[in-house]
């Protein structure tokens, strides 16, 4: 591509500015040379278009035009329809993959979408696929708002030529290692734009698993700091729930000394206190649970970007609830069951 993903800190955008763009021809050489690329695609896009179908609009949309070997690089499922076929690519027909965004917009009140004409930038095509809806994404592709075109058709609408927006889009064979593909295809664009040695790269090569390390990164301290938060927040809660226990135990000495008189064993005593400040703890547990579901649903629903609460966390959740009802209520149910009945009923009398 001509823009470098990321970096860090101040994006020097004034350095990538009068970069060429990829090109078509760039990509068929790199096919032809490259030892370690499986799949080389392809792409010119065209932000910000609008689709029609009748009386419906939907603005704001990516096409993206590519050839036939995206299939083979980018992985989607198709809701409904199918995939281009390699002459319909190679001639440029006017079909094209809808995003679900788009389809739910154009086809409000229809199940199925498949066959009809919608309007482009003044070029009708014909549906023959819907994406499966992914939602936002922050790796790779999202295909709810894109419409994918035959890359032969989409330069009747775009001057791929002067495009900021085109892309190469390659894979790498069996058993190569992503820096080898990237010393690869390195060396070769620096031979086909004939770059001096020791000049800069005019081109930049994106890896879609760089934005997932500093995402993994991210999530990682986030990871470190809530689980910092989340000890200091058990501590406090655990000190709490001891102090109510302590409180119980000697609100109801007399009726612990009753208890006992009446033939309760000492182990019954101290099952009694344990069950209630375990019941309190999950209480507090369930209901802290409910609260992260909540807030996961409110988020997914204000940035489109799904936030699940995994039952392994739920399960993790219950259970570090009911460790600490043990914990915190051993001592004052350990002390409830050791009181003398004779003591206890005095106590309060």
């Amino acid at each position: 591509q001509k823009w470098p993903w990321g970096g860090g800190g101040e994006y020097a955008w004034w350095k990538y500015l009068n970069r060429p763009v990829p090109l078509k021809k760039e990509s068929e050489l790199l096919r032809k040379r490259s030892q370690y690329a499986e799949n080389i695609a392809f792409g010119s896009s065209l932000n910000g278009a609008t689709a029609k179908f009748e009386s419906n609009s939907t603005s704001g949309i990516e096409v993206l035009g590519t050839t036939f070997e995206y299939a083979q690089i980018w992985d989607f499922e198709l809701a409904d329809g199918r995939y281009f076929t390699e002459l319909e690519m190679s001639a440029g027909r006017p079909y094209c993959i809808i995003g679900a965004d788009i389809a739910d917009g154009l086809f409000p009140n229809r199940e199925r979408c498949i066959g009809e004409r919608i309007t482009i930038e003044g070029q009708k095509l014909t549906i023959i696929g819907v994406f499966e809806k992914v939602g936002q994404s922050l790796v790779g592709q999202s295909y709810d708002r894109q419409v994918l075109v035959p890359f032969t058709f989409v330069r009747t609408v775009v001057n791929t030529d002067r495009n900021d927006q085109n892309l190469i889009m390659v894979s790498a064979k069996a058993g190569v290692s992503l820096d080898q593909l990237k010393d690869e295809l390195t060396g070769i664009m620096r031979s086909l734009r004939r770059l001096r040695p020791g000049a800069d790269d005019d081109f930049a090569l994106n890896d879609p698993s760089l934005i997932k390390n500093q995402l993994d990164s991210l999530f990682g301290v986030l990871g470190l700091v809530g689980t910092v938060i989340g000890g200091f927040s058990i501590l406090v809660g655990g000190f709490g729930i001891a102090n109510i226990m302590f409180v119980s135990v000697r609100e109801r000495t007399n009726e612990i000394g009753i208890q006992k008189a009446l033939g309760a064993k000492n182990f019954m005593v101290l099952f009694q206190f344990l069950t209630e400040s375990v019941v309190l703890c999950l209480i507090g547990g369930i209901m802290g649970l409910l609260l992260v579901a909540l807030g996961a649903f409110a988020a997914t629903k204000a940035f489109d970007f799904e936030i699940a609460l995994s039952l392994a966390n739920v399960i993790v959740g219950i259970g570090l609830s009911a460790l600490i009802g043990l914990v915190s209520g051993f001592i004052p149910a350990w002390m409830a069951a050791r009181l003398n009945p004779v003591d206890a009923i005095r106590m309060n009398a």
